[in-house]
């Protein structure tokens, strides 16, 4: 027979574990209501999404009291530590996933009044195969299933292509007029929350993982430190920037550029690289909204004015910087080659400082 104190560490996990079932299926509705209202242009199904938000932030708060006190009363070891830890961490991962239909739900009625009826497809696409990845990563903790964890982990890969198919189309379609300007930004966003979804639903296997076998299955290898750079257009000095960082052979670093309005990439930026020895040819312009998951990345570089609204203004761990460089793709004449000297020497001599200063004492390929 079981002891008192084994039925009430059993008691304790049951109740926990009920919480998280609980918790997820309410992150669960909400994306699909938050689907709803977007397909089917039902303003009143986003404003309940909206309002049930706070539901799950209540239940998020409930579940990591249950965890602290288990912690505290039980002072478990082993397996049953190991449970609480994922169920905490999990608990963080669905309120997340609550935020971000409420974004989608909000999203949607920014843009209520458009018709965008249109572009849908891919959105229904995207959800159809994230929202499953949501509910096999709790069913995963609930039975403690690894091959289930580790088959929805690998799903992950065909929501970002959707991701990246989306906005490519949605970009394409602006240019091409047939997209109105207003429902741009919030379409591109709604496709990125979608995409967040299946990166929480892996976060939450990883943790299932952990649970079951006691490793870790998160930074595994060398941490990336990721930087992009955003400019106005995203055809020369961000252009130029990447380059640069990319030429430095640093397989730690992971470095992007970014315009607010995208535009073909400068020809003169592309030659003069190319006399430096660095060829951008293959980079690409792309919209901020385009850069994956920039909410991991460590810092983001503005190299304008305008530029500087897409620092980060709340608390966040990413770090914002303002570099004010002349562009010299609006040069003229014999200054437009002073004016790309002068912008390759900042750019390089920055770039160089603040990768020296996240390396420390590991000294850069080529530097002093």
């Amino acid at each position: 027979m079981p002891s008192h104190l084994e039925e009430s560490l059993q008691r304790g996990i049951d109740l926990i574990r009920s919480k998280v079932i609980e918790m997820g299926g309410q992150a669960e509705r909400a994306l699909k209501d938050s689907l709803t209202a977007l397909m089917d242009g039902n303003r009143q199904v986003a404003y309940s999404v909206i309002l049930r938000d706070q539901q799950i932030d209540e239940l998020e708060n409930e579940l990591d009291r249950l965890c602290l006190e288990f912690l505290v009363r039980q002072q478990p070891v082993g397996s049953h530590l190991r449970f609480v830890y994922a169920a905490i961490k999990i608990n963080n991962e669905l309120e997340r996933i609550g935020d971000y239909a409420e974004s989608i739900a909000r999203q949607f009625l920014a843009i209520s009044a458009l018709d965008v009826r249109p572009f849908l497809e891919k959105f229904q696409a995207i959800a159809d195969r994230a929202i499953p990845m949501l509910h096999s990563a709790i069913r995963s903790f609930v039975d403690q299933d690894v091959e289930l964890a580790q088959k929805t982990m690998e799903m992950e890969g065909t929501v970002d292509q959707i991701r990246d198919a989306i906005h490519s189309e949605l970009v394409s379609k602006r240019q091409e007029k047939k997209l109105p300007l207003g429902a741009l930004a919030p379409l591109m966003i709604i496709a990125s929350r979608f995409e967040r979804v299946a990166d929480q639903a892996c976060n939450i296997c990883e943790e299932v993982l952990y649970m079951c076998t006691g490793e870790s299955a998160r930074h595994k290898g060398t941490e990336v430190f990721r930087i992009v750079f955003v400019d106005q257009n995203g055809s020369c000095l961000s252009q130029m920037a990447e380059g640069i960082g990319n030429n430095l052979g640093l397989a730690k670093f992971l470095f992007a550029s970014a315009g607010l309005e995208p535009g073909p990439i400068d020809a003169r930026t592309v030659r003069f690289m190319a006399d430096k020895g660095i060829d951008i040819s293959r980079q690409t312009s792309k919209s901020v909204l385009q850069i994956p998951n920039l909410e991991h990345y460590q810092v983001i570089v503005a190299l304008s004015k305008e530029a500087e609204h897409v620092l980060p203004s709340q608390p966040t761990k990413t770090v914002g910087l303002s570099w004010q460089v002349e562009d010299p793709a609006k040069a003229e004449g014999d200054r437009a080659r002073e004016s790309f000297e002068k912008a390759f020497e900042y750019l390089d001599v920055h770039i160089r400082d603040l990768v020296q200063a996240v390396l420390g004492d590991e000294r850069l390929r080529g530097g002093s």
